[in-house]
């Protein structure tokens, strides 16, 4: 392929197969994120108290949607919460009639982005960021989906996008690229970002991949702006550095102005990012984070931050917010607030599928409820009890709750085994048994989905498939 052309392309709305433009009015979008605290810093400065508003401004006649993209780079298999906020700064624009992309970084993923680390992200090989690059952009697709299905408001919204820069870097020449792209970009602003200083100033250094990482992303707003008229980067605090690199490249390549939004970074109560190189990553993917586990992050949340994440994540009107703390406020021991964004959240993610069974996941383990037992399906219940053990058994004639037990090895052989039955330390769907002997009833001891849910002691589970009922 021939070195990039850095000419100025048409920008006549190129837009990828099955991509709509849509004209709609919106109406002071950007002082509603702002109240909302979704947006956080904007670049440059003095461009975004007039020309971003205007540009965004739906109402004037003639007006039309612009394009916002933010980055997703594949070096794991799965969106986290830790990425949720960019992506409902795009629902945001969408919702407001803009047209929005995601981009997966299938290129930019191989070198690792410096932002915010410590220290360099370890190396992945091709094949692995390939298969991630698939499986993030299935996953920004559902999230996409189930937006458009379950949050719709009444208004046309922009179209929704997934992209993937290996479709301009794959088959780009090293010495061409830099001949082409490298000679406006200056070495001492490149050094004066802050993600570079402070890695620089670190024991282990920096590599030169992760120094010329700002580059490529700055090619990506480049490319998106002449081909799709994107102007506006939307990306985390962490991002802000990269994003004005793109914006420099820009201005001096074609003299017009783009604009950067970041959005606040979401930390754990200790003050530390989440995300997978934290450790501390509650993911998007069902098989990951089940929806219980995630409706469970948000239920937990505490009293003085609730507020603020029932508007960073979810679409639900301030008044109504505001009119939501105040319930809570009147009875907090209810955490009527946290139920409320826990379900937001979770239906957007896993959709209305997902929110059902974290409800019935909640109402099983923590209100002990046979009802919510008897309709689990046998996924909801190992994502319940990740840690049980799951067992599929052939009921015969006469089978006790000490023959169950020990075929589930869920209990020692011998006398002890017997006398943790018989002294109450085991329980069958909740109920306490207490007769070694007792021979099991179906619609009692196993419910009409064919599971029992056995429990030893105070956190053992046991999950057992009856077979040939």
């Amino acid at each position: 392929m021939a070195a990039p052309t850095l000419s100025r392309l048409p920008m006549s709305g190129v837009w990828p197969r099955g991509l709509r433009v849509v004209r709609t009015g919106a109406r002071g979008m950007l002082a509603a994120a702002r109240a909302r605290g979704l947006f956080k810093e904007f670049f440059p400065e003095s461009g975004t108290k007039t020309e971003l508003p205007e540009l965004l401004d739906r109402r004037k006649v003639g007006s039309s949607p612009q394009t916002v993209y933010c980055g997703f780079d594949p070096t794991g298999d799965s969106l986290h919460v830790g990425h949720l906020l960019t992506l409902l700064g795009l629902f945001h624009f969408q919702r407001a009639g803009h047209n929005v992309i995601a981009l997966v970084g299938g290129s930019t993923a191989l070198l690792g982005d410096p932002s915010g680390r410590t220290k360099g992200r370890e190396a992945l090989s091709a094949e692995c960021v390939q298969a991630n690059a698939c499986a993030l952009r299935r996953g920004l697709e559902n999230l996409a989906a189930n937006h458009m299905r379950l949050f719709a408001d009444g208004r046309p919204w922009g179209a929704f996008t997934v992209l993937d820069n290996t479709a301009w870097f794959q088959e780009q020449h090293l010495v061409d690229f830099l001949a082409s792209v490298g000679g406006h970009f200056r070495m001492g602003t490149l050094l004066s970002r802050l993600s570079v200083q402070s890695r620089l100033k670190s024991p282990e250094g920096m590599s030169l991949a992760e120094f010329f990482y700002q580059v490529l992303q700055a090619y990506d707003f480049y490319y998106l702006f002449q081909r799709y008229g994107c102007r506006v980067q939307l990306g985390g605090s962490d991002q802000l550095g990269n994003i004005m690199s793109g914006y420099e490249f820009i201005h001096k390549l074609t003299g017009e102005d783009v604009f950067g939004i970041t959005v606040p970074l979401i930390t754990s109560t200790t003050g530390a990012k989440l995300g997978k190189s934290a450790g501390n990553a509650v993911w998007l993917n069902r098989e990951k984070t089940s929806p219980f586990e995630l409706y469970q992050f948000f239920v937990r949340q505490q009293d003085d931050s609730v507020e603020r994440y029932l508007k960073l994540f979810t679409f639900l009107p301030l008044p109504e917010i505001d009119h939501i703390m105040q319930l809570h406020a009147k009875e907090p021991e209810k955490r009527g607030a946290q139920k409320r964004l826990a379900a937001e959240v979770t239906k957007l993610v896993h959709g209305q599928e997902g929110l059902d069974a974290a409800k019935r996941c909640t109402q099983a383990l923590y209100h002990s409820s046979i009802e919510a037992l008897e309709v689990m399906s046998d996924q909801e219940l190992k994502e319940l009890f990740k840690e049980a053990s799951f067992s599929e058994l052939v009921l015969d004639p006469g089978t006790s709750v000490i023959d169950t037990c020990r075929k589930a090895n869920a209990i020692p052989d011998g006398p002890r085994g017997y006398r943790m039955i018989t002294e109450g330390g085991v329980s069958i769907n909740h109920r306490q048994v207490t007769n070694p002997e007792s021979v099991l009833v179906i619609g009692q001891h196993i419910l009409k989905n064919g599971l029992s849910l056995l429990k030893i002691g105070k956190r053992n589970f046991y999950i057992i498939k009856w077979l040939q009922l």
